[in-house]
């Protein structure tokens, strides 16, 4: 499907809006594109495996949808008739919600998450749900669920977890923007490895609510698109408070800005201060981290030539301070089963008689360390000098920003390309050793997002990460879409280019 002359895939919201608006295509024409697509390539051609469950009602909502801006010629919202993937953790009245595993397959939600009915009252037509490893604990794409995910830029490597569905979904044309959501990284990585920019908010920017936790105070929920201005503008529909999620108070203690579209300007990097993170980068000597720092370095160089000032800094005993931050292996067990005991449908009620009943993907090597850890976190001495530590390395690392006056931090997203699926399967890469660098946000409670940075001499896409201070999303945005203006990196995979 072209839209003035440009295929779907390739085009924004604004410019789907835009072609609505003149009658050149409507909403059901959109609507029934993508799911062309997915026919084409999630279980046939490609075998992405990145669709979970179907919305048998999307091309009716369509049509409803069509049927209003055909009566008034305005838009209901500023997601209006955007066809959307979200990732099967967010519950949905109208389709189950599986949290990735094989024994909530059948699961059904009384009640949209906060964010869903938020992006349904914004006109965004939710066509279908995504793969993610169970309970959304791994950084790759296996599922008892689904089984694997495969990543559209190579068909033998790991697409990124744990929102590993939506990121194949979005850089494969199977939808507009998606949703995933992000603890340690699972918006950000899948971003990375499939092209496209992830967002990671400070935490309580949006409600959680209808989301299972992993680790509750780090938890949030995230836009995946194909450019920084799709991914504000989704942004700024699910933000907010909501009374059913105590933590999104900071939305207003943060003083949130209510339109991060006006960060989205020309020479948006002009005098901007970069610092560059060098000691989160790999070794030039490991040949896995070689292609990325090649890649990187080039990106800075392009900061530097939009204007931005770039310079080195370190943030000291970075491996280490992020070791002693971690909290999924004294919090999470406690808040999933929380959440699994306040809904009586459940079929268990704990990730422990989970986990000992052999209901998850035996390659969650995580989910396995969490159903060991404590009952009670608050009985755990190590649980408090985890927690005291995050601040610790929140207050070290925005002092190393105040310094050198930085108005962001950067580095790569992950210090290795998209691992081939062998090296998962054979233990070379697990979720406790992988050397991704997106736990520099989650353990800080600061925001980032990733942007494509450019591909491996095979084609495999890296991504830069942006960090700014807690609550500063406008500058991270400013950020990354100056970086894009400077030089767009996505390209569609070839595997599903048509």
């Amino acid at each position: 499907m072209l839209i003035n002359d440009r295929p779907l895939e390739q085009v924004n919201i604004s410019q789907i809006h835009a072609a609505m608006l003149s009658g050149s295509i409507t909403c059901e024409s959109i609507v029934e594109a993508y799911l062309k697509n997915i026919e084409l390539n999630n279980q046939k051609g490609a075998k992405l495996n990145a669709i979970v469950t179907m919305n048998d009602s999307a091309v009716d909502l369509a049509r409803q949808l069509d049927v209003q801006l055909l009566s008034s010629n305005q838009l209901i919202g500023p997601l209006h008739g955007i066809p959307m993937v979200v990732k099967d953790c967010l519950e949905t009245t109208d389709m189950p919600t599986s949290f990735g595993s094989k024994l909530f397959s059948q699961y059904m939600a009384k009640k949209d998450a906060t964010v869903i009915a938020k992006l349904r009252d914004a006109g965004a037509i939710i066509i279908a749900k995504t793969t993610l490893p169970d309970w959304a604990t791994s950084w790759f794409g296996y599922s008892s669920r689904s089984g694997e995910t495969k990543n559209p830029y190579d068909l033998d490597r790991d697409p990124g977890g744990s929102s590993s569905g939506t990121g194949a979904a979005i850089a494969a044309g199977f939808a507009t923007v998606g949703l995933g959501t992000d603890c340690g990284g699972s918006v950000r990585l899948p971003s990375s490895f499939c092209n496209l920019v992830g967002v990671r908010a400070t935490p309580g920017m949006m409600s959680r609510q209808g989301c299972n936790p992993l680790v509750a105070l780090q938890d949030t929920i995230g836009p995946m698109a194909r450019s920084v201005s799709d991914a504000v503008k989704v942004f700024e529909v699910i933000c907010g408070f909501d009374e059913n999620d105590p933590l999104t108070s900071t939305y207003n203690i943060g003083k949130a800005s209510p339109n991060y579209s006006q960060q989205l300007i020309p020479d948006a990097l002009k005098n901007l201060r970069i610092g560059v993170v060098r000691n989160a980068f790999g070794s030039d000597q490991d040949e896995n981290c070689r292609p990325v720092n090649k890649i990187m370095n080039a990106a800075i160089a392009q900061l530097a030539a939009g204007g931005a000032f770039v310079s080195d800094v370190e943030i000291p005993n970075l491996a280490e301070s992020l070791d002693a931050t971690s909290l999924y292996l004294l919090k999470s067990k406690y808040d999933l089963n929380l959440f699994l005991n306040a809904r009586p449908e459940a079929p268990m009620k704990t990730i422990q008689d989970i986990v000992n009943a052999g209901h998850y993907h035996p390659k969650l090597d995580l989910l396995e360390g969490i159903a060991n850890g404590p009952d009670d976190p608050l009985s755990d001495l190590n649980y408090y000098k985890a927690y005291a530590e995050r601040d610790n390395l929140m207050l070290l690392i925005t002092s190393i920003m105040d310094k050198g006056e930085y108005d962001a931090l950067v580095y790569p997203t992950a210090q290795v390309p998209p691992p081939l699926r062998s090296e998962t399967d054979s233990g070379r890469w697990t979720t406790l050793n992988f050397p991704t660098n997106t736990l520099i946000s989650s353990q800080t409670s600061m925001p980032a997002i990733t942007v494509p940075a450019g591909s491996t001499g095979n084609g495999l896409p890296i991504g830069m990460e942006i960090l700014t201070r807690p609550y500063d999303e406008a500058m991270m945005f400013k950020v990354g879409f100056g970086f894009e203006q400077i030089r767009d990196h996505r390209r569609q995979p070839a595997c599903t280019s048509r």
